[in-house]
Formats: C-alpha cells, structure tokens, sequence
C-alpha cells in the first residue's frame, strides 16, 4: 500500500434530509498515491458524501481537513481549486460540441484559451487516452466520452480524483486501459476515490477500502486480501449468494417465444443509432443477453420490442408467433410480454404518481381486476403495489408514496417487481441492475431465473459483462445497430465479447 501524506481527512461528517440521516459521523483519510475504493449498497451514503467532498453539498456537522489544514469546501470550484476533481456516473457533455469545447466550459477562462486544443491533445496521449480535440462528441463512443471527463479533470491538475461507477459504460479492453491511467495517475502522488459495486476490479486496483451501511463506516478492509464475498457481506451485513448454476434448468428447445426478422429502423433522432437486419429467436426457458457499449443500438432495440417505435414490417417481431411489428405496447401486453425499460424514473414510472397508481400504469388495459370499463379499482390498486413491495423488498416510505420518494435501487426493484408479478411469457429488460447495489442486484437476476425456469423466454439488454456471463444462456452483441449471432455462453469468453462490443465483427 502507497504510503504518502495524509491528503484528505474528513471527520464525524453528519447529513441529514428530513427524517433520513443519509451520513453519520463518517470518517475517512484518504493518502497521497492511493486508490481508495468507498463501497457501500445504494442508499448507504456514498454519493452524499462525495457531494460534501466536491462541493456540492454541505455537512451539517463534522469537518474536512485538506493536507493538514481545515478545508470548507463551498462549491465544486473550490474544491477543483483545491485539487479535487470528480468524474461523475453520468456524463456531464454538451453533443453539439467539439471536444475542446467542451473541456473549456470547465476550466478557467485563463486556461481555456488557444494553446487548449494542443494541451487536450498532449495530456490525452500522455496518459494512454487519446482525443482528438476537433471531433464532435456526438459522434464520439461512450468510451471515448468518458476519456473526455477524465482529461478534463486531468487538465485542472488535481491531487484527489473522485471516479463513480467509472467501468460501466466500458468494454473490459477499455476498462483495462483506465485501471493503467489510474495506477500511473497513483504512481505520481494522486489520490483515486474509487467508487464501484464490482468488487472483483475493486479487488484488482484498490490498495485501501472504506465501507458504509446505512450511512456509518463498517469495516475497512484491505481489497488484497478480502474476498468478493467477504466486501459483500460488509456492505449488506448478511452472505450475499450468486443466481446459482442455471446448466440444466434452462430449457434451449423450448418453443421461440420472441422472435425478430429482419429488423431496420431509421434512427429517430439526429444522434440515434439506425439498426441494421437485426434477427433474434428467444425460446421459452432462456435467458438470451445482448451486451454492448452504450448507444450502440440498445435503446432503440428496446423500442422496436417494446412496441413503442413500430416497424414497418408487421412480422418483423413476433411474440409466440404472432406478428406484432406494427402494434403498440398494450396489444404486446394483451399478447403476455412485459418490457422495463433502462430508465426508471420518467420512462418506467411517474415520478409525481403514487406506487399504487404506478402499478397499474402497465395493467390497465390488460387486467380487469385492476381497470373496468375505463374504470381503476383505486383499492385493488393499492394491494397490489403493498403486495410489490412485500415481495421485492421495497423500501419505501410508509402509506403509499410518490415514485420520486423512493431511492434509485428501490424503484429500481419496484418497476421489476411490477413486471415480473405479471408473469409474463416473454419480457424484454434493458439494464436490470442499473446502479443497483450487490444484494439488490442478485435478488433481481434470481427473478429472472427463476421467470425463465417457469417457462418464459427472457431477453435481457445490459452494460455489465459480468452480469451478462452470470444470467445468460446464449450471448448476442450489438454493435454500431447490428446484432451478432447469439452463441452459447459456455462457448465464448470476456475477451471476445468485449472485442465484438468494441466493434470488431462490424
């Protein structure tokens, strides 16, 4: 482990909202040359901590010393004029922009000026993340998306960078590049606050680890020695299992219960992906895993499943061998297939609506316990969602609370929980476990197992390779629009899934 100064040292950090006391005396040091990973399920506090951290938000107790001396950090610019710099989850660029203009929007006007492109240009190739300071970030991968928020903070010089979910959106090829950027960045004196909810590349790149439940440090184990299971068990406080060995549950000869053919559609906006003959069986039984880098083609994949951008080809999806192309989401719904879609909050759910009346919104037209005649069974209704709630455990307000009171990873288990109590014959899913915590997300995969056990044909769209390995009975990876052959997964490896969501087979 690195042994530098003490760089950042925050002690007895308390914050509260409302009722909720999302940190509670939380201690951290972080030294001069180390990777320290903060690991902890969702709600335990991490992301309200960084926030004091970078600025964004203030304590309400407690106190943060920066190299020795006290350090009130009132706003984001004062901590990147402190050294501190932050690469959040979700990408912070302008796609209208060029690179360098982007990278100028976040630096001082002093800094911003001609010489930026050739500064862009040397500190990218200098730490093995090359960008071209004239391209245009629409047209840019999400890999190199993401180098763009690195150099930019890269450029401010920093001595403490904060990194959240920072591989999710990667290959693992690419993911390997930014673990080198990462120790040469230590090897210099920097400091890496490493935010991550996978464990095995928090154990392969962090030399120190803090971890939280329910906002207070529980444990600070070492990330060399501790096992997966052991970081787990830490963050949930019980044994966190796997979905097990699905070898023989499964059922490959099943009926096709989904299929697509021949499938082309026309991006719907100028930085949409266009997809490009598409075809895919899923049979009753499996679980079917696309995997790719993000806007490769999975969201208007979805939708094209989904229903809610139809084909123009009436047997271009079939759904136990219907032809639905052309119809909307209720008839698919009428037809047994349930969709979630990758975006919880606005997409899957209303944010200002109760979860009772969130329940049905998937419901109404295709259950008459809930809907009569145009007519919500508001009782019915409610019993329902307690019954969601019950079994995924929810954890939500008391009574029936809005959507937008409910933690990502709760509404998260709530909008499966709602699709999966349907028990669908088919059901498409887009990024399961998005931002979910390790406990969470292994209840979910277990769903999805067990929904495939019964019979129904799963196709499930994600980020994370390693999920995809774990749940999947065949593979398929798009890439560009185009979908390569689904293969069985006992029959490929990492690398050559993460060559193909790289492009390779395009």
């Amino acid at each position: 482990m690195p042994g530098g100064n003490v760089l950042l040292e925050a002690r007895g950090i308390v914050k509260s909202f409302g009722g909720l006391v999302a940190n509670d005396r939380i201690d951290l040091t972080v030294h001069a040359g180390e990777i320290h990973a903060l690991l902890g399920e969702n709600g335990a506090g991490k992301s309200t901590l960084v926030k004091i951290l970078y600025g964004s938000l203030q304590p309400d107790a407690g106190s943060v010393n920066w190299q020795g001396r006290p350090a009130a950090v009132g706003n984001p610019a004062e901590a990147r004029a402190l050294g501190i710099g932050m690469v959040f989850q979700h990408f912070s660029l302008f796609e209208g922009l060029t690179v360098a203009e982007n990278i100028a929007l976040a630096l001082p006007r002093d800094a911003a000026g001609r010489g930026l492109a050739a500064d862009v240009r040397a500190v990218s190739e200098s730490y093995g993340l090359p960008l071209d300071p004239a391209a245009r970030v629409a047209s840019l991968p999400v890999g190199v998306r993401q180098r763009i928020e690195i150099v930019r903070c890269l450029l401010q010089r920093p001595r403490l960078l904060i990194m959240d979910e920072p591989t999710s959106v990667l290959t693992p090829q690419e993911a390997e590049r930014l673990f080198e950027t990462l120790r040469r960045l230590a090897d210099e004196g920097c400091a890496v606050l490493y935010i991550s909810h996978r464990l095995e590349e928090v154990r392969q790149l962090c030399h120190t680890a803090t971890v939280l439940r329910h906002g207070r440090v529980v444990g600070r184990p070492d990330p060399g020695t501790a096992s997966t299971a052991d970081l787990a068990r830490l963050m949930v406080g019980a044994e966190v299992g796997g979905v097990g060995n699905r070898e023989g549950e499964s059922r490959p000869d099943g009926p096709v219960r989904l299929a697509v053919r021949g499938l082309s559609l026309e991006a719907g906006t100028p930085f949409g992906v266009s997809l490009e003959d598409i075809s895919l069986e899923v049979r009753g039984g499996e679980i079917v895993g696309v995997a790719g880098v993000a806007g490769n083609g999975q969201d208007e994949l979805f939708a094209a499943l989904s229903g809610e951008t139809p084909a123009s080809d009436r047997t271009a999806v079939e759904i136990d061998g219907r032809p639905c192309g052309r119809a909307g989401p209720r008839t698919r719904r009428r037809l047994g297939a349930a969709f979630i879609p990758e975006e919880r909050l606005g997409h899957a759910a209303v944010p200002g609506m109760r979860l009772s009346e969130n329940a049905v919104l998937t419901r109404h037209g295709t259950d008459r316990d809930i809907s009569v005649g145009g007519l919500l069974r508001l009782g019915r209704a409610r019993r329902l969602a307690e019954r969601i709630v019950s079994r995924f455990d929810v954890r939500a307000p008391a009574g029936d609370p809005e959507a937008k009171a409910l933690s990502g990873g709760n509404l998260q288990k709530f909008v499966v929980g709602r699709e999966l109590d349907r028990m669908p014959g088919v059901l498409a899913v887009s990024q399961p476990t998005w931002g979910v915590d390790v406990g969470a997300a292994t209840g979910i995969r277990r769903e999805l197992a067990a929904l495939a056990r019964g019979g129904a044909a799963v196709l499930a769209i994600s980020q994370d390779l390693d999920e995809i390995l774990e749940i999947s009975d065949r593979i398929a990876v798009i890439s560009r629009g185009r979908l390569s052959p689904a293969v069985p997964a006992a029959e490929t490896t990492r690398e050559a899934i993460g060559l193909l969501m790289g492009g390779a087979g395009d």
